[in-house]
Formats: C-alpha cells, structure tokens, sequence
C-alpha cells in the first residue's frame, strides 16, 4: 500500500515499511486527512529501544512551540536502565524535523482548518527513526459508533461465507 501526497513543489511518497511502533486508535479516533513524514530529534540508547520495538507511541500527539513541532507523551524507555543517565524522563517532548516550508503549512492548517497533528507509525528508514503523521480530524461519537457497527457486519459476513 502507497500513499502519497503534494506539499507545495515536492512529493512524498511512504511505503508500507515494517512499524517498530503504531498508533491503531488514531485510525478509530480521528479521520486522517493528510500524511507526512518528519525525522525525530533522539538520544543515542532511545534509538536502539525503538529499533527493538520498545517505543510507544499511543496516546501521543504533536505540538506547536517557537515554530517547531514537538512530539509530546510518547514514551520510550531506555535500552539498558541502569546504563542510562538518572533524571532521563522517558515521557519527555521530542523535537519533530520538519523543514520550514512544511512546519508553516501544518500550523497554518491546524490554525484554519481546526485539525490536530497526530503520531501514526515510528518506523526505520535508511538508519534513521521516522515518524509519520498525520493531519486529522476528530470523529464524532455517533461515526465511532458506525465504524463499529460495519466491523461487526463485515465479520459476520465472513462467518457465513465460510462455513
């Protein structure tokens, strides 16, 4: 599965890489509108637990402070905890790397358009921690609830088709 889509003069492709960690409700929670993807600002041994799958990254959501986005309530525990300095905080705001050109659209349309930043999927490209997220909007309750309702009858479905 391929998804693409056009800030300005450059296009973004994300393939379907192998997720070291997602964030499934967000999917349930919000409608995504669009995808982007931003490298993560890390410690050397956060590196190495989201490379062995230990970073979570459900519950989380981005931030806007001094023109730059933050990662917020993201928890990603130490590789070795008694190798790790004592006032780490495994909670703590990462910084987001984006370029400016796209840190001004995403403010821009979170500002206008009353859209949330949300934390999709951390992933491993080339070497380097990605992050993708994406730009949605909440879902009502009563579209939860339709959601819901479709999974059921498509199960149901299957059960009868199968046996």
């Amino acid at each position: 599965m391929t998804r693409s889509f056009k800030i300005t003069t450059k296009e973004y492709t994300i393939h379907n890489m192998e997720a070291l960690s997602e964030n499934r409700k967000a999917y349930f929670n919000y409608e995504i509108v669009e995808h982007f993807e931003a490298g993560i600002e890390l410690k050397g041994f956060e590196v190495k637990a989201v490379k062995t799958g230990r970073g979570n990254i459900a519950g989380s959501f981005a931030t806007v402070k001094d023109n730059q986005i933050w990662l917020t309530g993201a928890d990603i525990p130490a590789y070795q905890p008694k190798n790790t300095p004592v006032d780490y905080d495994p909670t703590r705001s990462r910084r987001l790397l984006l370029n400016r050109k796209e840190i001004a659209y995403l403010i821009g349309k979170m500002k206008s358009d009353r859209l949330t930043l949300v934390p999709l999927k951390l992933y491993n490209k080339a070497g380097k921690i990605k992050v993708e997220l994406g730009l949605a909007r909440g879902k009502k309750q009563h579209e939860k609830r339709d959601v819901i309702k479709k999974r059921e009858v498509n199960i149901e479905i299957r059960r009868t088709l199968k046996g």
